[in-house]
């Protein structure tokens, strides 16, 4: 390609706060529609609107962890423009003086770190919905549901440095797991609780000057934005060697046709006709509050995924994984700190706990603890019950809530060690399989496998392997 691509991206996160940001509705997702309303978040005149302090913390933590500026002095501005699911012809949101600005978040892409510059962060008060249905009589009419007026974002603003659309997926996904991780934004892009607005220009390789910014509208996921990146530049490309000319517009993307639809001029800031708002005082942050928050920020994820690589000497594939989510790191050193081989705690997570585990929230719920899996895997390094044995364990676990302990001595499944008794069981197998040890002695050497696997059978999975295998290789070389 003779063309850079420059992609800037708009970010809304909704805040999990209980009420809306300047009235006390409820923020609840998948009520009875119209059913969280009240005369302000409708915009009834006369109605005056308070701002919700936790929104403000939420905000100032995004701040912190992206390391932007903290504006000790930010206002409030009305943004105008006339949707249908906008009832006061304007939106509440902060223009000239943000909350936050001039920050970074630093994203691993191509196995080297970048910095992705963030322009600013900014509180605003989310729109209603519009809702539209194919199998309605009437196509041309949409339903209106203001529940999610009033609901609290932040707005946050990347400058145009991203490159490309692989760049702004890895981007996305490092904000988002940030975000579940300072608790302030489930993520739950499905019911609209983080949205995406990108930018995109393209400019020949030789060039520094950018060239006309298209907007990108309607991506309801990571991939979803990446398609419609990839499909704009390609458009955009096309366009420039054919020789015609890029417009500043808006382009709706169409996830079942994968193509962008211009949808109108894209608007300019003068478009909306911002001006203070008359019933907020701009609003003044105290430095020790500050303070008090960035105390309430935990490890992030990268300084904690480059910890447990170092402290308990794992890849960096499994530091990646159990990083993901907050709560599965908590879960992995709920086990890793009770354990001799914090390996075996990431190789069971991995294998056993995820794989029955659907939804982050469901560790929340797991009959099975940290320090109960500890429990069991301890018992493994004590050689007093074999994997299989384990494994068998943890199921009942996960139906009945007991200990390992508690499982191991009702079914009686203690491991065997007992050389004397090992070495009789071994004896029986080898006199039960006689044709299979002359094949192994003519040279068929895999049948060794067949021999444990024999044992194991005899014992119910009980033998310890390593003892087993040490009979075995001696009882064969005798033949």
């Amino acid at each position: 390609m003779n063309y850079n691509s420059n992609i800037g991206l708009e970010v809304h996160a909704q805040l999990v706060t209980r009420s809306k940001i300047f009235c006390s509705c409820s923020t609840e997702f998948g009520n009875e529609p119209n059913s969280q309303v009240c005369p302000v978040c409708l915009g009834f005149p006369g109605t005056l609107p308070a701002l919700n302090r936790k929104a403000v913390e939420f905000a100032v933590k995004m701040g912190l962890a992206t390391q932007c500026q903290i504006a000790s002095i930010s206002t409030f501005a009305r943004k105008n423009y006339f949707y249908p699911d906008l009832p006061k012809g304007y939106q509440i949101s902060q223009y000239e003086e943000p909350l936050c600005r001039n920050g970074f978040l630093e994203i691993e892409f191509n196995d080297e770190l970048k910095r992705i510059a963030i322009q600013r962060i900014h509180l605003e008060e989310d729109a209603g919905k519009s809702i539209h249905h194919e199998d309605w009589v009437n196509e041309n009419e949409s339903l209106i549901d203001l529940n999610r007026c009033g609901v609290p974002l932040i707005e946050i603003v990347t400058f145009p440095v991203i490159e490309s659309p692989h760049e702004a997926f890895i981007y996305l996904t490092q904000l988002r797991q940030l975000l579940r991780y300072l608790g302030i934004c489930d993520g739950n892009m499905e019911q609209g609780r983080l949205r995406c607005d990108a930018n995109v220009s393209i400019r020949p390789r030789d060039s520094q000057k950018f060239g006309v910014k298209t907007e990108l509208k309607n991506m309801n996921s990571f991939h979803g934005v990446e398609k419609a990146l990839t499909f704009e530049i390609e458009r955009q490309i096309r366009i420039i060697k054919n020789g015609g000319s890029i417009q500043h517009e808006t382009l709706l993307w169409d996830a079942r046709k994968n193509i962008a639809i211009p949808i109108r001029t894209k608007e300019h800031d003068p478009d909306y006709r911002y001006f203070p708002e008359p019933d907020l005082v701009p609003l003044k942050i105290n430095p020790t509050l500050v303070q008090e928050l960035m105390q309430e920020i935990p490890e992030l994820p990268v300084p904690r995924r480059n910890r447990f690589v170092s402290n308990y000497a794992i890849p960096k594939y499994d530091a990646n994984v159990l990083t993901g989510e907050r709560v599965i790191a908590d879960y992995f050193e709920a086990v890793a700190q009770q354990i001799p081989d914090a390996k075996l705690a990431s190789n069971w997570i991995l294998r056993e706990i995820l794989n029955v585990i659907k939804d982050e929230q469901d560790f929340v719920t797991i009959p099975v603890s940290g320090m109960a899996l500890a429990e069991l895997l301890n018992l493994i390094l004590e050689g007093r019950i074999t994997i299989k044995i384990a494994k068998a364990i943890f199921q009942e676990m996960l139906a009945q809530g007991k200990s390992a302990t508690e499982i191991l001595t009702e079914k009686k499944l203690v491991q065997i060690s007992d050389v004397a008794e090992l070495k009789a069981i071994v004896t029986k197998v080898i006199d039960d399989n006689s044709a299979q040890v002359r094949k192994y002695q003519s040279g068929q050497k895999k049948l060794f496998d067949y021999f444990m696997g024999q044992v194991m059978r005899e014992t119910h999975g009980k033998a310890n392997p390593l003892e087993v295998k040490k009979i075995l290789q001696e009882k064969l070389s005798t033949f």
